[in-house]
């Protein structure tokens, strides 16, 4: 039986995770690529550090606001509709950047004094953010269709390995295009990189709405008695949860302390999480590297993110095969600190700074990966789909403080980041204390 599990897992796996991985790598290019723009679309359509750091945030506005509507739109249609639909639109509005220097919005710009280029990408950074709002926790659903609470750790892993891998792939693909399509066919080399990178968001759209199945039972390739198999394991993983405060009610989500426990400890976590991922070309290049070295930029920003990749998998692998939570995500997240309290000393030394970088990487994605397991332990149904939907939310709010923050601080302080740094530490710090009255207090395992 053992034997029979195993396999009829990793078919799963081998099936749907590819599928997923990719949508979440390219939606996490497509939100984060502006990071790499700002080296060149900052000084060319007058956008200050302030500018750009709420600029980048403000896309976490409208993905909260639509976030919970599109889980529950997702639990009723479908995932396979609903993640194609979100991806095709994500990268339609994406590609939309690249006339970012010549959209002209006179008077509506004005009333809200701000000259046109800040209006225009205020507003394609919102409304990408109402576009992808959902594909995550639609994703973290569904690997609950198929997937068993021991399993999940490792799966969401998988998942959102996306995330660092992305920007590790993605920096020095990022500089590439930067440096070397500058001036191509009348265009900016910003201009190509929107472009190019929105794409395979649209391609892959497609793919998913002809290859994902909603679940198990629409899946072909599985046999019925895999297929059995698994609708045991996750009714099993539904009588566990009855000893954990079970919540199946919608109206139950937003009066579970627990909810919203989870969403503090992921707010803060996004903070760290997106100030890295739309400052850290900025920081890097900061480093000493030449202007106009866009590749050398991405080579050195891939470094932190190989390694958060690389050290993700291990964490929530071992977390999973001893089954333990608390502790595993305590310690990820402790990495975030220590990390960023080199940072805030670390002066100009590269390496001491690429180490911290990497440190504080590597800590708020393990951590991140190991969280996902916790809410989905004792929430199911639409609670399920609201709860996740909502946690997340709140989490990406997050994603507009942290970008913002630094964004604000550099202006004031004439580019000292030590201030934000150690703010985020502080949150770091937090976030390690909710892990553990959460996990304590409910005992979440596997």
């Amino acid at each position: 039986m053992a034997s029979f599990e195993r396999a009829t897992y990793a078919k799963i796996a081998r099936r749907i995770l590819p599928l997923l991985f990719l949508g979440y790598f390219v939606a996490i290019l497509d939100r984060v690529n502006v990071g790499f723009a700002k080296l060149q679309m900052a000084g060319e359509l007058g956008l200050s550090d302030a500018v750009y750091g709420f600029g980048a945030g403000v896309f976490f506005f409208g993905y909260f606001l639509f976030e919970v509507p599109s889980n529950l739109v997702l639990a009723r249609v479908g995932a396979r509709r609903w993640i194609a639909r979100i991806m095709i639109t994500w990268g339609v509005v994406s590609a939309a950047f690249v006339f970012l220097g010549d959209l002209r919005w006179g008077p509506l710009a004005g009333a809200f004094g701000l000259t046109d280029p800040e209006f225009s990408f205020y507003l394609l950074r919102f409304v990408l953010g109402v576009a992808e709002a959902g594909f995550f926790p639609g994703v973290i659903l569904y690997l609950t269709y198929w997937f068993p609470s021991r399993r999940r750790a490792h799966a969401v892993a998988l998942f959102i390995i996306a995330i660092p891998l992305a920007s590790a792939v993605g920096a020095p693909v990022s500089g590439l295009i930067l440096e070397f399509l500058d001036g191509s066919v009348a265009m900016r080399g910003w201009q190509w990189l929107f472009l190019l990178e929105a794409l395979p968001a649209i391609g892959l759209g497609l793919v998913l709405l002809a290859k994902l199945p909603d679940g198990p039972r629409d899946a072909p390739w599985l046999s019925e008695e895999e297929c059995a198999f698994v609708e045991a394991k996750l009714a099993e993983d539904e009588a566990a949860k009855a000893g954990t405060g079970h919540r199946t009610r919608l109206s139950a989500v937003l009066l579970d302390w627990r909810v919203w426990a989870f969403a503090l400890a992921d707010f803060l976590r996004a903070v760290i999480n997106n100030t890295l991922n739309f400052w850290m070309p900025t920081l890097v290049q900061e480093l000493g590297i030449d202007k106009g070295a866009y590749l050398k930029v991405g080579l050195v920003t891939a470094i932190p993110w190989g390694v958060a990749a690389m050290a993700m998998v291990l964490i929530a692998r071992s977390s999973d095969r001893t089954g333990e939570r608390c502790w595993h995500a305590t310690l990820s997240i402790m990495l975030s600190f220590a990390g960023l309290l080199m940072l805030s000393f670390a002066g100009h030394s590269a390496v001491v700074s690429v180490v911290a970088l990497a440190l504080v990487a590597t800590g708020a994605m393990a951590w991140l990966a190991i969280f996902w397991t916790m809410p989905t332990a004792f929430l199911s149904g639409a609670a399920a789909a609201a709860g996740i939907a909502w946690i997340n939310a709140i989490s990406q709010l997050g994603g507009f403080v942290g970008p913002d923050l630094l964004g604000r601080v550099r202006e004031s302080t004439a580019g000292d980041n030590t201030p934000a740094f150690l703010m985020m530490a502080v949150a770091a710090l937090a976030v390690a204390g909710l892990t553990l009255l959460l996990a304590g207090r409910d005992k979440v395992r596997a």
